[in-house]
């Protein structure tokens, strides 16, 4: 079994904040007596994007973090930018209430850490040596067992 303890924490904590930003909405719904859509409300409508730019982006960030970690193993640079991705989207939906230097920060966070995830995960693919001939007769091992 491989367990992925950075992944698997970050998607966890992911989670807590997914549901943290539906109750926002929901809040905000309920206070502004909005029940369907945004209904013109820029309230609503801010924390509905704030809810929705957080689903946009989080399944790429965990899909990359779960990549990376299963490629070079667990690391505290890892830890890292899977904690501060999170930073990074709670300043963004705070932003999107008013706290304007915190979309701004957060929005930034978040395009940092997708673009070292991904250009770690090009790096591991590229500068990774691999062996057809290991990888050869394991596949015929497992096509012709004996």
């Amino acid at each position: 079994m491989i367990i992925l303890p950075i992944s698997l924490t970050i998607a966890a904590a992911a989670a807590l904040l997914n549901l943290w930003l539906s109750v926002r909405v929901g809040r905000v719904r309920t206070r502004e007596k909005v029940f369907v859509g945004d209904g013109g409300n820029e309230a609503v409508t801010r924390r509905m994007r704030a809810h929705s730019n957080f689903v946009e982006n989080t399944a790429f960030v965990l899909i990359l973090l779960a990549l990376v970690e299963l490629g070079l193993g667990p690391s505290m640079a890892l830890w890292a930018a899977g904690a501060l991705y999170l930073v990074g989207r709670i300043l963004h939906a705070l932003g999107m209430d008013g706290m304007r230097w915190g979309r701004m920060i957060g929005t930034i966070i978040t395009m940092l850490t997708q673009l070292g995830l991904a250009i770690t995960a090009l790096t591991i693919v590229y500068t990774t040596p691999v062996s057809f001939g290991a990888a050869k007769a394991v596949h015929t091992e497992v096509v012709a067992p004996r």
